[in-house]
């Protein structure tokens, strides 16, 4: 009698074994479909969208090389260097004392951004353009 209870507990453990790696493979698959779904759906963009402080600064064209120092009008202190050469922005220089906004990658899909937080800049790739280049 003790040998059919451990006989039905292996064959449970086994099953419990199955049924784990079916699920992560199930779970993996999931992960893998939308991870594909997202890369093969990601779009050139066309423009860059500048914003200070969450106001609007400017809109460059990406097909356009350009070299823009942009202030942070709150205060003259806060100095970014914004560099658009073949489709791509980056920011190349800038006075905050971490610079990781400097450090990124250049952008150029849609939706990629730069952020520097210390001088609450944030530099956007989109599809389409606002009517006015610049603020002042």
């Amino acid at each position: 009698m003790s040998d059919l209870r451990n006989k039905s507990a292996d064959g449970g453990s086994a099953r419990k074994i199955r049924n784990d790696t079916i699920l992560i493979l199930v779970i993996l698959a999931i992960v893998l479909s939308v991870f594909l779904v997202v890369y093969f759906n990601k779009r050139e963009g066309t423009y860059v969208t500048v914003t200070v402080d969450g106001r609007y600064y400017a809109t460059f064209p990406l097909n356009e090389d350009r070299e823009v120092i942009i202030e942070n009008p709150l205060s003259e202190n806060y100095v970014n260097k914004l560099v658009i050469k073949d489709g791509k922005a980056s920011v190349t220089e800038a006075n905050c004392r971490d610079g990781i906004c400097s450090a990124h990658a250049p952008i150029h899909l849609n939706g990629e951004s730069i952020v520097c937080l210390p001088h609450k800049l944030a530099v956007t790739v989109t599809s389409e353009s606002r009517d006015v280049d610049m603020i002042g």
